[in-house]
């Protein structure tokens, strides 16, 4: 092994040679340069991001060779592009687990069996750079590293997620320079980032060179001050120098004019002020940035500035002394390919997404991220919960959950943390909260990192959600500024709305998760958020699914999670959680936030005579930029439409609006529906996307239904043929033939001109595939035996016949092996001349049990029938609890477009409210269906067994069949994958009911 001092198991040593933290900038040689931002643009600035040499070793203990010497021969190593993490190469174990160390917990020592990577890179620097000072700057490298140039050791560090930057002039020559660095996968910093995510190694974020003046400028805190009525705003900039210097800035505002300069001499430190009048203040809504140049006279530094406040008056969060909300999500660095690589396109894809969807708010769990990121949320316009490199949850099932934090050998590391990542970001007008970390107990050093945070900048508020009493860490929670809780009941967060001896605002720093089909509980959590000032908001966990693409053994692609890779321990699927795909292809939950989480809200005050308020829900800007289209609509048809002209409201005002519709239809299932639009294009979105929308139900029955009515009667009048044979009675008419079977207590063939409708006997069905947000109730489920659950029938006879009607009656249960039946009911089917089958079910469910998932009627339809027609919410996937983000209307879609493709196959693609639908082959033939009440429908190529059996959509086989469910109730979707349980108002949890249906056999193109 290599002779090496093992800093990695010392928690007292983070760093040996290291610079002292700063502002992230580059410098450039003007001040066109510095705003154009093109880093390659500058002289000073040289990439290291590339080619290198690497090889990968399983242990630190096996590296012999002197492979940082400058005349090592590393001809005959792979090849590895930097950035990168060396799991996503093919090096090293793909590894996913959340609370769980992947090591055995013996803080500061991790195993002996250390994996290391080792790289080198050889660069030539400009004849221009003689004689400058010279830095080298990893902006981030997981877990720790060894730095040697030329052969000489120029320094360590650890702290995966922040830069560090060292001082490589002594070791320079002329000509050509070879730097190595020897990553190692884990240290004792690994027991402060176990966060939940893959744990990836290597130097993930950029490398590069930084060419200095002997004397420059080293640091700068741009820090805005407001006066109290925000006339007179004050950029206090304290500047830091290596050497002697006379330094300029200039402030310009956002049309490039200036508003203030100043010169001074620095020597080490100085402070200057640059005064503005009438500032225009930053938010999210409007993120009005100034430009700041900071000059010597050789390099330029530009930092755009925001000028904001954030502060808590009388327990309400403010920003700008406006009360505001933070529609918030979490975000990971998580790419499908990269992992936590992540380009500066993708930064943006997934800004522009969050901006398309209403989000205002990130926190960046659980680590700082990119540096770019935070400039990018300078421009977009988002709020930033910047969170330290700091997550000890594995102590909390490995020992004591504040072992650490408790322990005073431990000060320096959590310090460290939270001073590397203020001093990095300080300057960003987005960052609103610095988060001392996520899950890692609460004790005297997160208290220490808390008085650094504030002392250093009492411009923010700093946030722990880990100080909650229910850990049972140290009860000071005086330098915390604001109360932090994870997915809270909804009754615990209307209390604390309610408490008027709560002096801090109410931040809900996770709530909501939206793993899988989810989440379905946002509306009650966001109608609190608006009741209750002080109640801020929160994130949604979280915005993407972690998922790794990867190929199974035929070349067929998919995203792999925890397990996939033979990892241990792991936790299966529990990182594919979010809001949008591994590639950002936003799920129905996301849809849903968006609508809920709006910026205008539009209430009926008498939608009959279109009379309605528009509320404008931004916190700073009018409606001036947004359209309102509106439509009317009788059974999905068009028939009128409009602008809504001068719809203006100021923040958190109302206005009335009149719809000038000529006059309601007198036939038909009659929707308003206003959509709110942009006027203009954004950086983020084309002109005319849609924010929001809002629709009236204005009733009405289906047009013709009357005129239909009188032709079915007509039909239902023709005479019937019946015959029994055997347990089989067969029913013929016309034009069909049914078959219903006494035995099985129903029907076995349903046709029309000999065409077969079914494939399999209709069946009654309780059952679905458990989502994500079943993880807890379905093993009471199961121990019930709901997913066994077969009919049986007691009894079934003809309760009447007539030349033209057939009635049977079918006492039955639906239970499975080693328990009592589920449930008891009665079934009463009717056929009349036309062919229409109805149907009638009373149910009684035993009591004890745990809701049903749901109850209905599954139907096998043959091969061919592709296509659904529907009269309810959609056009995608709707339930009770996770249908605002759809509409109502009439739809068309093919079978396989109503499915949704979560990485864990599970429940989808149900139809919330229906009130009619039909399946049908390409000629329209197929059956209708249409209920007393609406119902939920769905209409896919697998079976519930199908979804529960798969762990992978590539697991999946697609029948031929199309199966149908149309349901009395479908129990709702909420968030209890981690957060809590089911509302009971989503629950089917009655214990007798009824539910009716028709089905009819149809030739659509005929009728």
């Amino acid at each position: 092994m290599l002779n090496l001092e093992r800093y990695w198991e010392n928690p007292h040593i983070l760093e040996v040679n290291r610079q002292e933290p700063r502002a992230y900038y580059i410098p450039y040689a003007d001040a066109a340069s510095a705003k154009a931002g093109k880093r390659s643009r500058s002289p000073f600035y040289r990439t290291l991001n590339g080619g290198w040499k690497f090889k990968y070793y399983g242990s630190v203990h096996h590296v012999e060779e002197s492979f940082y010497d400058s005349d090592f021969d590393a001809s005959g190593w792979d090849d590895l592009l930097v950035p990168s993490c060396w799991q996503t190469e093919g090096y090293d174990q793909l590894h996913y687990t959340n609370v769980n160390y992947p090591i055995p917990c013996d803080p500061p020592y991790v195993p002996d069996e250390n994996p290391a990577g080792l790289y080198i890179r050889d660069f030539r620097l400009e004849e221009a750079w003689n004689g400058k000072q010279t830095y080298t700057v990893f902006e981030g490298v997981n877990s720790c590293f060894y730095l040697w140039v030329n052969g000489q050791f120029a320094g360590y560090s650890q702290g995966s997620r922040m830069p560090a930057e060292f001082d490589i002039t002594p070791f320079l020559q002329q000509g050509i320079n070879r730097m190595a660095v020897m990553v190692l996968k884990w240290c004792d910093g690994t027991y402060l980032e176990d966060q939940d995510l893959w744990r990836f190694s290597g130097i993930f974020r950029d490398v590069y060179l930084l060419g200095r003046e002997q004397a420059h400028i080293r640091d700068v805190f741009a820090k805005p001050e407001l006066s109290k009525d925000f006339a007179e705003g004050v950029l206090r900039c304290e500047l830091k120098t290596a050497g002697s210097l006379t330094v300029r800035a200039e402030l310009q505002d956002a049309e490039g004019r200036v508003c203030a300069s100043r010169q001074v001499s620095v020597d080490g430190h100085a402070e200057l002020l640059l005064q503005v009048r009438e500032p225009v203040l930053w938010n999210a809504e409007n993120p009005y940035l100034y430009e700041l140049y900071v000059s010597d006279g050789r390099e330029t530094i530009h930092f755009p500035v925001g000028f904001r406040t954030v502060s808590v008056e009388d327990g309400i969060f403010k920003l700008n002394g406006q009360a505001i909300k933070l529609k918030g999500v979490n975000r990971h660095d998580s790419h499908p390919d990269l992992g936590q690589t992540i380009p500066l396109e993708h930064m943006i894809q997934d800004l522009q997404l969050m901006k398309r969807h209403n989000v205002n708010t990130v926190r960046t769990s659980h680590y700082p991220n990119d540096p770019r990121f935070l400039e990018l949320c300078d421009r977009f316009g988002f709020y930033v919960v910047d969170e330290s490199d700091l997550e000890c949850h594995g102590l909390a099932v490995s020992g004591d959950f504040h072992q650490l934090t408790r322990d005073p050998s431990w000060e320096k590391a959590f310090v460290d943390r939270v001073e590397r990542m203020v001093e990095r970001d300080k300057n960003h007008a987005s960052v609103i909260m610095w988060s001392l970390g996520n899950e890692s107990g609460y004790g005297a050093n997160h208290i220490a990192m808390a008085k650094w945070a504030q002392k250093r900048d009492d411009s923010r508020l700093v946030h722990y959600e880990g100080a909650a009493t229910r850990y049972g860490g140290d009860t000071d929670t005086e330098d915390l500024d604001i109360e932090s809780e994870m997915y809270p009941s909804l009754a615990y967060v209307e209390a604390y709305g309610t408490d008027e001896s709560r002096t801090k605002p109410l931040f809900l720093c996770e709530y909501s998760h939206a793993m899988g089909n989810g989440p379905g509980d946002l509306k009650e959590y966001w109608d609190l958020f608006y009741k209750y000032p002080n109640l801020m908001g929160g994130c949604v966990w979280e915005w993407n699914d972690h998922g790794i693409r990867t190929q199974t053994s035929s070349g067929e692609e998919y995203f792999g999670y925890g397990g996939d890779f033979g990892d241990q321990p792991n936790d299966g699927n529990f990182c594919i959680d979010g809001l949008v795909s591994p590639d950002r292809v936003p799920h129905t939950g996301l849809l849903e936030l968006k609508q809920i989480i709006a910026p205008v809200r539009i209430e009926a005050v008498d939608a009959g005579k279109g009379a309605l308020r528009v509320t404008n829900l931004y916190d700073f800007s009018g409606l001036g930029h947004l359209s309102f289209a509106w439509k009317l609509e009788t059974d999905g048809e068009l028939v009128e439409q409009g602008v809504l002209h001068h719809v203006e409201a100021d923040p958190q005002q109302s206005a009335a609006v009149t719809v000038p519709f000529k006059h309601l239809p007198t036939a038909g299932r009659c929707f308003l529906t206003v959509s709110v639009r942009l006027k203009e294009e954004k950086a983020w979105a084309e002109s005319g996307y849609e924010i929001a929308f809002a629709q009236f139900d204005l009733g009405g029955k289906p047009a013709g239904a009357g005129q239909e009515q009188v032709w079915l009667d007509q039909l239902r009048q023709r005479p019937l043929i019946i015959r029994e044979e055997g347990s089989l009675i067969t029913v013929e008419g016309l034009d069909f033939r049914h078959v219903f079977d006494m035995v099985k207590g129903t029907f076995v063939r349903l046709s029309k001109h000999g065409v077969d409708m079914i494939q399999s006997p209709l069946a009654f069905s309780i059952w679905r595939a458990p989502t994500d947000n079943d993880r807890n109730i379905k093993h009471r489920w199961m121990e019930e035996g709901f997913h066994r659950a077969g009919m049986k029938v007691y009894a079934c006879s003809i309760r009447k016949q007539s030349g033209h009607e057939l009635v049977m009656a079918v006492d039955f249960s639906l239970g499975g092996y080693m328990k009592h039946p589920v449930l008891k009911g009665q079934a009463v089917w009717q056929i009349d001349g036309s062919g229409e089958v109805s149907l009638s079910v009373k149910v009684q469910v035993r009591e004890g049990l745990p809701f049903l998932p749901r109850f209905g009627l599954q139907i096998t339809m043959p091969k061919g029938n592709e296509l659904a027609e529907y009269f309810g919410f959609g056009p995608g996937e709707s339930y009770i609890d996770k249908h605002h983000g759809a509409r109502m209307g009439k739809y068309m879609q093919r079978v396989d477009d109503m499915f949704e493709p979560y990485v864990m196959p599970q429940e989808n693609g149900s139809r919330y409210g229906t009130e009619w639908a039909s399946v049908t082959n390409e000629l329209g033939m197929g059956l209708q269906f249409t209920g007393a009440n609406p119902f939920s429908f769905s209409a896919s190529h697998y079976l519930p067994e199908d979804l529960d059996q798969a762990g992978h959509l590539h697991e999946l086989t697609k029948r031929e069949e199309t199966i149908v469910h149309l349901d009395y109730r479908m129990s709702g979707i909420g968030s209890n994958s981690c957060g809590p349980e089911l509302l009971e108002k989503y629950r089917l949890d009655e214990k007798a009911f009824e539910f009716a249906l028709r089905l009819r056999p149809v030739f659509k193109e005929d009728e």
